[in-house]
């Protein structure tokens, strides 16, 4: 299980960082793995409004959204939010890069393309304000929604903080640590009962990623899945994308990785081996299942299609058999 976390205080170890760390430790003690991105101090341009977004589905700008916020927003289970209130909202750092993610409001609602994790992916918000006023969070909690809806997560809630102002003084607060045990105990408690799947082939970058996809979005509830190569490449196939497109599944953003990498969690129960032949891992009480695909890259379109339906039925017959 990986969580995001979008750190939004420009004041280094303030209140907002503290509480955040305290968020991803917890987080970390149940087995998850964490990593915090501290947006203020990330190369993120505002947006432009170029509107490129929302006819062809990406954002021109290039800067560390593109190199690495969207990949993990993509790759994450869960996403927190944290940050200050200025002026009954995000700091500016925070709402450059919130902006940023219109370019996944545009795949869903104008290209009308589903995450596959859209079904089980959640949010969380954190804030610490200095004044007291009843309405002080009010901005940031619709903001966050707003935010969550667009990358593809449902809002679980909040932690916020009235009449914190000092540097650190959240760290002194009498149930600050007990809050945040309680509502990470809350949040992850469904996500680590699924079952984790690892989906391998040779360059993770075609067969591995449609199974994995249409396993989170068939079955995200009840499977955690993975997807590895034997020898990743850089960049996924864009034909295996674009097909996967036609069937409403969008893939953009989802990056390659080793099976190494996806075995740095532990291992699964089950490992799907499709083509990565000998050099795909015995793990020892994991159970192996081995799919006969021939590889689609440099084939036909047509060819990538057939392999997306096979792929996905294959997919459907494991669900049962789970």
């Amino acid at each position: 299980m990986f969580i995001l976390g979008l750190q939004g205080s420009p004041r280094k170890k303030g209140n907002t960082d503290i509480l955040l760390s305290t968020f991803m430790g917890e987080a970390e003690k149940l087995g998850a793995r964490t990593q915090t991105i501290d947006v203020t101090r990330k190369n993120i341009e505002p947006c432009k409004e170029l509107v490129v977004c929302e006819k062809k589905g990406y954002c021109p700008i290039e800067d560390e959204m593109e190199s690495e916020v969207y990949p993990l927003i993509r790759q994450a289970d869960i996403i927190v939010i944290a940050s200050p209130v200025f002026f009954y909202s995000v700091s500016a750092q925070l709402k450059a890069a919130i902006d940023r993610c219109q370019m996944f409001w545009a795949r869903k609602y104008c290209l009308k393309l589903s995450d596959p994790l859209r079904n089980t992916r959640r949010g969380f918000m954190l804030a610490v304000g200095a004044t007291k006023g009843k309405l002080l969070f009010s901005g940031i909690e619709l903001l966050t929604k707003i935010f969550y809806d667009a990358v593809g997560a449902k809002y679980e809630g909040s932690l916020t903080y009235r009449g914190v102002e000092k540097r650190g003084e959240i760290a002194d607060h009498p149930t600050m640590k007990e809050d945040v045990k309680n509502a990470v105990a809350k949040l992850l408690q469904p996500l680590m009962k699924r079952k984790k799947v690892l989906f391998a082939c040779r360059e993770n970058a075609c067969r591995s990623q449609i199974a994995a996809a249409f396993a989170q979005q068939l079955a995200g509830d009840r499977i955690e899945a993975l997807c590895g190569g034997s020898t990743p490449i850089e960049k996924i196939n864009p034909m295996m994308s674009e097909v996967m497109a036609e069937s409403g599944i969008d893939m953009e953003y989802r990056v390659p990785q080793s099976i190494e990498d996806a075995l740095v969690d532990g291992n699964p129960e089950i490992i799907v081996t499709m083509g990565c032949g000998e050099a795909c891992p015995i793990l020892p009480g994991t159970q192996r299942i081995d799919w006969d695909l021939e590889d689609p890259a440099a084939q036909s379109i047509e060819f990538m299609r057939k392999t997306r339906d096979e792929i996905e039925q294959k997919v459907i017959d494991l669900i049962k058999d789970l």
